[in-house]
């Protein structure tokens, strides 16, 4: 039986998660802005949790219609057969989106749907769940166009960029799924040279060690779909024994970070370590200006301090220009990729990106910049 789903995804990488759902056999597979709509069974569902490096949630239709007042929303989600799909002694949380939404109250909404939820459980006998806005067992999710609903169960439970094994970050991390979506659009081939110079809390490191062992992105966490009265034991075991067996040997696989900030590179080591990537991953303590590559090519990937994480605009269109000469001189033949919502950086280096990508990080309109550096042109004379 094949059910509909709505996959959330960072703007910007609608394509690439459309191409994991692919590869997962989903059906009538549709790309809108923030994510795309398929069709699917369990089994799709289950492996899109637990392989997809793109999607934030798996969300499951269960009703849709038309609607001009709250009461309208009430009615619909009563009639639809909450029971079925959870049970009474379960928590449950509500969240309401809207766009062009003519309702005065989204709050409003959501305590309505809530009610409606509760008052179906209530039906059927003397009891109703609770509600837990921090960590509810089921989330129940509404999408309100002008004059159209969508309800959605989520199968995802947490965010899907939450892997389940960050421990320490320093300041402004990237989600995960922002990171293994730019290294996917750099087209860099695992077992190639691959390298952070400002590598932080290593989340670039990490998504890059877990694509290099096939390791999935979901295979330390659990989803939402496992409290679901849908939940099928049996063939979550299968697919996650499936994906375990496809995993690589767990070894030095040419990943490199470095920071400058002591302090990053300590937490970049132990977050590897915390996911049990640590020996993939060679993380050192390095100004950029002073790293040697560690090949003669590969690719760079990199998400550089910028004037809206730590407000030092001058200092960076300073440092710009010599990040620019050390790459000339030292980086002949690697493809470099900066995220950054310096939208300027490229003309400060006074480097022509052969490759602007807009990206959201998080609401931050970002470019990833991609600056192929011709080797041999600008190389420092031997001593």
């Amino acid at each position: 039986m094949n059910f509909q789903f709505f996959a959330t995804c960072p703007r910007g990488l609608e394509a690439l998660l459309a191409d994991e759902l692919l590869a997962q056999r989903a059906l009538k597979i549709i790309v809108t802005d923030g994510g795309v709509s398929f069709e699917g069974s369990l089994d799709t569902m289950y492996r899109v949790n637990l392989h997809s490096r793109i999607a934030t949630r798996i969300m499951s239709r269960v009703g849709q219609g038309s609607y001009a007042t709250e009461e309208d929303i009430y009615k619909a989600t009563f009639k639809l057969n909450w029971p079925s799909w959870f049970k009474v002694n379960q928590t449950i949380r509500v969240k309401v989106t809207g766009v062009k939404c003519p309702l005065k109250s989204l709050d409003f909404v959501t305590l309505r749907i809530k009610d409606a939820v509760c008052d179906r459980f209530r039906e059927e006998g003397a009891l109703r769940p609770s509600v837990s806005v921090r960590d509810p067992d089921v989330r129940i999710h509404a999408y309100l166009t002008e004059d159209q609903y969508q309800l959605y169960l989520d199968t995802s439970g947490a965010p899907l960029y939450q892997r389940g094994f960050r421990d320490v970050s320093v300041i402004a991390p990237l989600r995960e799924n922002l990171a293994a979506g730019i290294i996917m659009l750099s087209g860099w081939i695992p077992g190639t040279p691959f390298l952070d110079p400002m590598c932080g809390s290593g989340t670039f490191l990490i998504e890059a060690a877990m694509m290099a062992v096939n390791q999935p992105p979901g295979m330390k966490r659990t989803f939402g779909f496992q409290k679901l009265t849908s939940f099928d034991e049996g063939l979550w075991k299968k697919i996650e024994t499936e994906a375990m067996n496809k995993m690589k040997p767990i070894e030095f696989l040419d990943i490199y970070g470095s920071d400058m900030d002591l302090r990053a590179v300590r937490v970049a080591r132990h977050n590897l370590k915390v996911a049990g990537l640590e020996e993939v991953a060679k993380v050192m303590q390095s100004d950029f200006i002073k790293l040697e590559p560690p090949a003669s090519e590969g690719t760079l990937v990199t998400n550089p301090p910028y004037g809206q994480r730590i407000g030092e605009d001058e200092d960076l269109k300073e440092v710009y220009p010599v990040w620019a000469k050390h790459m000339k001189e030292s980086f002949g033949g690697w493809n470099t990729y900066f995220l950054t919502a310096d939208l300027e950086m490229p003309k400060d280096m006074r480097l022509k990106p052969s490759k602007k990508t807009p990206l959201y990080n998080g609401a931050l309109e970002c470019r990833l910049f991609e600056i192929k550096m011709v080797a041999g042109s600008n190389r420092k004379p031997k001593d």
